[in-house]
């Protein structure tokens, strides 16, 4: 199916895949805050993988939306460039690790800012909410905070990429996903109002 192809379905269909994207992320998110139990290479893999799938299911997602499709999917694929990007670097060196998720964060909270002016109601002030988490997480690792502080008192020692990456990716996805979900319950609405 192509993006002209998906948004042409109608209301109640869009919803329901949607609102399954929205699903599926923040079940990704979940995933990713069980990273700390892994070791530093395997969540590096893990965590390529978990942003390659999050940007793919976003860019699909973001091809069923009307006023910010275009907005919508550009940040999908922020995502996955990013997932590539992680899975194509080196796991053994942490700066060029952590400014990829930096770059990942900062771009794509910007890109949702933008997303923002075009969107309304309930789904302007979640694509507001999603782009302000992506933006204070990029911050807080381009300032150098640890994340991983929180994670070794829930997790106990465990490396801090790891830890610091679980807890970024989790909060990023599920904001991202109760996103979707909110789109999902607009698009239902929209549905219901079309058909009265």
């Amino acid at each position: 199916m192509t993006a002209s192809t998906l948004s042409a379905l109608p209301d109640r269909d869009r919803a329901r895949l949607i609102g399954a994207a929205g699903i599926l992320i923040i079940l990704l998110g979940a995933g990713a805050a069980l990273l700390p139990l892994l070791d530093r290479v395997a969540g590096a893999r893990v965590v390529g993988a978990l942003l390659l799938a999050a940007g793919v299911i976003e860019i699909l997602a973001g091809s069923l939306r009307r006023e910010t499709r275009i907005p919508a999917m550009l940040a999908g694929g922020i995502t996955t460039l990013a997932g590539l990007m992680f899975v194509l670097t080196s796991t053994e060196r942490f700066v060029p690790t952590v400014t990829i998720v930096t770059a990942w964060l900062l771009v794509r909270s910007l890109v949702l800012m933008v997303a923002s002016r075009l969107a309304g109601g309930s789904v302007r002030t979640w694509i507001t909410l999603s782009a302000a988490t992506d933006f204070v997480l990029g911050v807080v690792l381009l300032a150098g905070i640890s994340i991983a502080t929180l994670v070794v008192t829930l997790f106990g020692p465990t490396p801090a990429l790891v830890a610091t990456f679980a807890w970024v990716l989790a909060l990023s996805f599920a904001v991202t996903g109760f996103l979707l979900l909110e789109i999902a319950s607009c698009e239902r609405d929209a549905a219901d109002n079309t058909a009265t």
